[in-house]
């Protein structure tokens, strides 16, 4: 297991946070839910930025208090609040880094940023909001690092942009041995890139489940108050009460499919998920 998550709880004021997550080797993970939901205070638990109440965190199997300069080498990461100086040029980074990582790929670094069109000799406080995240994304992926623990790191871009960042995260994956936790608002993103959700709301997980499976498997019935009534709720997760009835989440689509016909079921996105178990009430 690449990182693991146990239990880990954190308190403030009247929020708290209690999550357990796993992201195996070779695999994609995503992180949702909405703004405050815990997505930004665990990814900072995980890289101890933050001190966590209890529970624990391994990283390669190792507790991440017992991890060494070496070790963390393995990370890279992309925080919303993080960076550095405005005033730096990429040619200033790029000779940090090289003192600071002995894995930094320096000619690999080179040719992606001019693939990326980031001007070397440019300060960075010039760059676009897509250039930045750019350049934010290459520096985590520049000295070979095992895991990926990427926040929101599309958030504020254009189509494009974000599809050629999902790209260099796709190419990233390639040796098969490395990892990605990344969290995102924006769900289409996460449908085409990820294994596997995690989705958390109000500092807790509400749904662990693998993208292919909520796509294929999850989806809405929209039903009238009679037909709530008569409906079959074993396979319901969450009702939502609408104009026209109800709004029901399921994760047996092709159940209801199959054997009430009758019924308006839709294939769900991962939108659709978010909301109900979020909004929804329990059946």
């Amino acid at each position: 297991m690449m990182l693991k998550v146990d239990t880990i709880t954190k308190q403030y004021g009247n929020f708290q946070l209690n999550c357990s997550l796993e992201v195996p080797v070779g695999q994609i993970t995503g992180f949702v839910g909405p703004n405050g939901a815990g997505k930004s205070t665990t990814l900072k638990a995980i890289l101890g930025l933050i001190s966590t109440d209890s529970g624990s965190i391994q990283i390669h199997g190792k507790n991440i208090e017992e991890l060494s300069a070496s070790d963390k080498q393995d990370l890279g990461v992309v925080l919303a609040d993080s960076g550095f100086s405005g005033y730096f040029t990429v040619e200033d980074i790029y000779r940090i880094m090289s003192q600071m990582y002995p894995k930094f790929q320096k000619a690999e670094f080179r040719n992606r940023c001019e693939q990326s069109k980031l001007p070397m000799k440019k300060p960075i406080k010039e760059f676009s909001t897509g250039m930045r995240a750019k350049l934010h994304l290459l520096l985590a992926m520049s000295h070979d690092a095992r895991l990926l623990i990427l926040d929101e790191p599309t958030v504020g871009l254009d189509v494009i942009t974000r599809e050629e960042m999902l790209d260099l995260l796709r190419d990233y994956m390639e040796p098969g041995n490395r990892s990605i936790l990344i969290s995102s608002h924006i769900s289409s993103d996460l449908e085409h890139l990820c294994d596997d959700l995690y989705m958390i709301s109000d500092g807790k997980i509400i749904l662990h489940e693998d993208t292919d499976v909520l796509l294929s498997d999850y989806g809405t019935l929209k039903v009238t108050e009679n037909q709530y009534h008569m409906l079959e709720k074993r396979y319901i997760l969450k009702k939502k009460k609408d104009a026209y009835g109800y709004s029901c989440l399921t994760n047996k689509i092709q159940y209801y499919k199959e054997n009430a016909p009758e019924l308006v079921a839709e294939k769900g996105t991962i939108d659709d998920v978010i909301t109900l178990m979020i909004r929804g009430e329990r059946v």
